[in-house]
């Protein structure tokens, strides 16, 4: 069994009982989870200090090939430390086999890698959430069975497989396929890199395979930022758009009928026609969750019933 080494770079743990179920369970698995002291750090709202949450990612480079990192969570603080990580010493170690997981505010890391270095990281399951599930009496439960399926085949085999049944709504063709680069992550961290060295230039991500997701964002927000990547010649630049899951948010009285169907409404609306806005992707802050690989080259097969996406790497 490969061995899981666990970092903080993030927000600091809301409830050390989250950690420890998930670390308890992927040792029931078989696995070593290796660095655990690192769900116990606070600073602020952080998991720790700026040097130490840097000083660990940057440890990455120094880790054995066959060990899976796994990130504790998400919330916000990866984007301070962007100017020091080691990008070409991390990029080495992932191209003799090191894999690195996570989501959410880790999309940063995981785009500023690609933008960097070129190298392939997982958009995927994180401890706290996804390994930590706990049932209606706080005990502990099993994770998602789809979301461990899923990543297993990821670090075990390197592929993604997966038929996606969800009506489209958003193309404008019966059917087609798009194969490209296969990038993207929470939609606000991808739209506040715009204009940054730590976002892949149009050229890397030309005809790609662009996937969103985000929580917590009313509509009229989501609706926004994809305007931004629209005018920012982002989206029209990809073979294929693909939206994952956007929770978590609430409706209000005044926007009178306006929701997120109407914000994709808008932005079909202004994508060039050729290129397919598919939903549906399990893929979020959400129990059915892909392991997702970015920067890996992907097809996806679609018509007006769904679509399957593919990709070895």
């Amino acid at each position: 069994m490969k061995r899981i080494h666990l970092i903080a770079p993030s927000g600091a743990c809301l409830d050390q009982r989250s950690p420890s179920l998930g670390i308890e369970w992927l040792q029931q698995q078989g696995f070593d989870v290796l660095n655990t002291d690192c769900t116990t750090r606070v600073e602020q709202r952080f998991a720790g200090s700026d040097e130490q949450r840097l000083a660990e990612i940057n440890q990455l480079a120094k880790l054995s090939p066959e060990t899976v990192v796994i990130v504790m969570r998400g919330g916000y603080g990866l984007h301070r430390l962007l100017p020091d990580i080691d990008w070409n010493g991390i990029a080495k170690a992932i191209h003799n086999g090191l894999q690195i997981c996570g989501h959410s505010d880790f999309t940063v890391f995981e785009i500023g890698m690609l933008a960097k270095a070129g190298a392939i990281t997982l958009a995927g399951p994180m401890l706290n959430f996804d390994f930590a599930c706990q049932g209606e009496g706080g005990n502990g439960a099993s994770p998602n069975a789809f979301m461990w399926q899923h990543f297993q085949s990821a670090v075990n085999e390197r592929k993604l497989h997966c038929d996606v049944q969800a009506p489209q709504k958003y193309t404008l063709q019966k059917e087609g396929q798009s194969s490209g680069i296969l990038w993207g992550g929470n939609l606000t961290v991808i739209a506040g890199l715009v204009g940054t060295p730590y976002l892949p230039t149009q050229q890397q991500t030309q005809d790609g395979i662009l996937f969103l997701e985000d929580v917590n964002e009313h509509p009229y927000r989501i609706e926004r930022m994809l305007m931004q990547l629209l005018d920012a010649g982002i989206l029209a630049n990809q073979s294929a758009v693909v939206m994952g899951g956007f929770s978590a948010y609430r409706l209000f009285d005044n926007d009178r009928g306006y929701d997120l169907a109407s914000a994709f409404e808008a932005i079909r609306k202004r994508l060039p026609s050729h290129i397919p806005l598919l939903t549906g992707l399990p893929f979020g802050h959400q129990a059915d969750k892909l392991t997702l690989p970015i920067g890996a080259q992907a097809n996806i097969q679609f018509d007006a019933s769904g679509f399957c996406i593919k990709s070895s790497w």
